[in-house]
């Protein structure tokens, strides 16, 4: 599988940007993936001669998880994301042990999600216990069978099975005109920041077509507002 965020954004971008007959995307794991930035990143500070200090080994893993939560967030399919199981440690009788288990990942990773599973097995059987939930057919801590048909039930077929919708980008003309236009146009310093920012993208290229319309709506009506003064 791929190892690379790299590579594993690339392929979201695309099955959330193109037309296919895919309905369900998962990574297995998202473990590795991360471990593997964490120990690459590990890897180049210790060649240059710098000390790994205060997580500087995570920052860019941490970087690429926004990155990629930020596209599984608007894709319009169903998403599964597999982590390892780690002890969870906490206090415990007043002192401080190991009080359950947890997922190997970016800590935030679970606050991001609309459902946290643990998923476990009991003989020939896997069930699952809802760990987090925004979801009323999930309640919180709840034990089920972990399946298919569990799952289509629960949030309905039409829903887990309707084909995906690609989202439609800005068109390359809207993008020239944009830069274009704030070629043309003074604006506050970090105003553009906050626009992808509030769009939840790192760069115009990744802009709703719809969004990308508003912005060039926007900077024309400051470029008529100038010239009217």
């Amino acid at each position: 599988g791929a190892g690379s965020f790299d590579v594993v954004l690339d392929q979201v971008k695309a099955l959330a940007t193109t037309t296919h007959d895919r309905r369900t995307v998962v990574i297995d794991s998202m473990t590795k993936l991360f471990a593997n930035e964490i120990a690459r990143e590990a890897e180049r500070l210790a060649d240059a001669g710098k000390k790994n200090e205060f997580g500087a080994d995570k920052r860019p893993a941490v970087g690429y998880m926004r990155q990629l939560v930020s596209w599984l967030t608007r894709i319009n399919m169903n998403v599964i994301l597999i982590c390892g199981e780690v002890p969870e440690w906490g206090e415990t009788g007043g002192e401080r042990g190991q009080i359950g288990t947890t997922f190997d990942c970016w800590p935030r990773l679970e606050y991001e999600l609309d459902l946290a599973l643990h998923v476990y097995r009991t003989g020939l059987s896997r069930y699952a216990r809802v760990r987090k939930t925004r979801k009323a057919a999930f309640p919180q801590s709840e034990v089920m069978p972990f399946s298919y048909d569990e799952f289509a039930n629960r949030i309905g077929r039409d829903v887990v099975e309707a084909p995906a919708e690609p989202i439609a980008l800005a068109t390359p003309d809207q993008l020239a005109e944009i830069d274009r236009l704030l070629g043309l146009v003074r604006l506050e310093e970090g105003t553009v920041d906050k626009w992808l920012a509030a769009a939840n993208v790192s760069g115009w290229d990744e802009m709703p077509e719809d969004r990308g319309g508003k912005a060039s709506d926007h900077l024309r009506g400051k470029i008529a507002t100038v010239e009217s003064l």
